[in-house]
């Protein structure tokens, strides 16, 4: 039992290092829609393939181009089960993203996704496209809703952080450095657009732009969460007689200081303070904010 632990300890540490010390990428798996009836499936298709111009990749392994290729695809997933009507009330189909930073090699990131469909979207129609002409490769995955058993797919946020474990893992697997942090653990404030928006912005059709950073009570619990759970860490590896813990609570201290989250909730709580007590009585709070002056102790 104890080698077991001595184990598991070592994999949370070697996991802690490399998004703290290494900042290793993360990895991004996100549900950007769904079709609602086979209309809007195949117009997904046509939009991921380039209308047949890029290769695409189905849960057989066959690799096609073209547009009656295409065609047959849609076919395929129209009467490969329950019929898919033109319109449905239910999304019948989830269309996914996977996305690694620019610079990574794109050919693995597809190899990577590949691996991650035939473990997680097992018994499931899929069909995934590389892109690598824009800034940063990822592959666009749309898996049919409804399994070959009748089942049907219904992803949670649970689900979405294994998804992302599960590619983070599939990378690391060819030599890639690849992490799948959660954005609370990380302190990030940052949110990404769906793909409609991306879609209208490249259009010129987005009339208002999305918020560019999080808010509301469920984020603020997450983040303050993390950063309460990240002192306690830090409390039990500056108490080890071992100088690679002390080391390492230091570079976490530093890794939760510099986050996003921590410089944004050292700013509120001084408007607090000052809101409470006015300018003259308030008390000089350290922009780290709370738990960032606990984690620094």
């Amino acid at each position: 039992m104890n080698v077991l632990l001595h184990r598991q300890a070592a994999v949370i540490r070697r996991r802690i290092e490399a998004t703290v010390t290494r900042r290793a990428p993360q990895v991004m798996v996100k549900v950007t829609g769904g079709g609602r009836g086979m209309g809007a499936i195949a117009a997904h298709f046509r939009y991921i393939s380039k209308n047949g111009q890029l290769t695409f990749e189905d849960d057989r392994g066959m690799v096609q181009q073209g547009k009656e290729a295409l065609h047959d695809l849609a076919e395929q997933w129209r009467l490969g089960g329950s019929l898919i009507e033109e319109t449905s009330p239910r999304r019948e189909a989830f269309n996914l993203m996977l996305s690694m930073p620019r610079g990574t090699n794109a050919q693995i990131v597809l190899m990577a996704a590949r691996e991650f469909a035939q473990t997680e979207l097992k018994d499931h129609f899929y069909v995934m496209v590389l892109h690598e002409h824009q800034g940063n490769p990822h592959v666009h995955l749309s898996v049919r809703a409804e399994s070959m058993s009748g089942r049907r797919l219904n992803p949670r946020k649970a689900d979405l952080q294994r998804w992302r474990e599960t590619f983070a893992e599939r990378l690391r697997g060819y030599g890639v450095e690849a992490e799948a942090t959660r954005q609370a653990t990380r302190g990030a404030v940052r949110r990404y657009d769906n793909l409609w928006q991306r879609k209208a912005r490249e259009d010129g059709r987005l009339r208002k732009a999305s918020e560019p950073t999080k808010s509301g009570k469920a984020y603020q619990r997450s983040r303050v969460g993390a950063l309460e759970a990240w002192a306690h860490i830090v409390a039990a590896l500056r108490a080890s007689d071992q100088p690679d813990d002390r080391e390492l609570a230091q570079r976490i201290s530093s890794f939760v200081a510099e986050s996003a989250f921590a410089k944004e909730h050292g700013q509120q709580l001084r408007r607090e303070v000052l809101e409470r007590s006015g300018p003259s009585h308030a008390e000089p709070i350290h922009s780290k904010g709370r738990q960032g002056r606990e984690i620094e102790r």
